[in-house]
């Protein structure tokens, strides 16, 4: 907010709209819910916000059990230059992300049955699934004494030598049910967010929402006090 030509006034209300909602705000709605002439205004304000929670993720690192896969999410692309590029997954079409879930194991005590319960995520844009940028992403966001869990991706051989315990399972749709279901739950739920909301995303700004995606859903229990801890980060945060 320092040195910035808006009043607190509009900075605090662009923090109220941006936690009110765990879905978020389309740039035009929020254009016009503080009244903006420029779209770029309301546009660069949201970014900036999306940057602090961001940086404000970036703190911690995840522990425990944690699930690991990657998204390949809809990139918004010329045209001209879409109608040439391959559909499906490893397009150019897409970015890649990876996409990681603190998991605990729980078991019932009557019946026996056993689930896992959610904790933290990280998401982050990576530039390819080869091994060398998957291990950058794990020794980046996950804690060396963490238990791993992926499918059994040639890209994840040496994940190994990064954490603890590397627990690879055959890829299927009870895996993606039992030992991977926090994250590809996660996936389903931002693919939904970006193309409900925001139609489409240049690969520029993509990690921008990320960051907000994954700020509200690690908090996802804080309520009205999303607002604060919002406030704090700012505070907390340079940009």
């Amino acid at each position: 907010m320092e040195s910035s030509n808006l009043t607190l006034h509009t900075w605090f209300t662009a923090f109220l709209l941006m936690s009110a909602t765990k879905k978020g705000f389309s740039c035009l709605e929020f254009q016009r819910q503080l009244g903006f002439s420029r779209y770029e205004t309301a546009f660069n304000l949201m970014h900036k916000i999306r940057s602090i929670m961001g940086k404000r993720d970036s703190t911690y690192m995840l522990k425990g059990m944690v699930e690991y896969d990657e998204a390949y999410v809809e990139k918004a692309v010329d045209e001209e230059l879409k109608n040439q590029l391959k559909r499906g997954k490893g397009s150019l079409r897409q970015a890649i992300v990876a996409v990681a879930a603190e998991s605990t194991p729980l078991e019932d005590e009557n019946t026996g049955e056993k689930s896992n319960q959610c904790g933290f995520f990280k998401m982050k844009v990576i530039p390819d699934a080869s091994a060398s940028s998957v291990e950058g992403f794990v020794n980046d966001a996950i804690d060396k004494e963490s238990v791993l869990i992926t499918d059994k991706n040639q890209a994840y051989v040496n994940l190994e030598k990064l954490v603890e315990c590397h627990i690879k399972v055959k890829s299927s749709e009870k895996s993606t049910n039992d030992e991977l279901n926090w994250v590809h739950t996660a996936i389903s739920n931002l693919k939904k967010n970006l193309l409900g909301i925001y139609h489409m995303v240049t690969e520029k700004y993509l990690q921008n929402y990320l960051d907000e995606f994954v700020y509200k859903l690690n908090r996802r229990f804080f309520g009205e006090k999303l607002f604060d801890r919002l406030i704090i980060a700012a505070i907390q945060t340079n940009v």
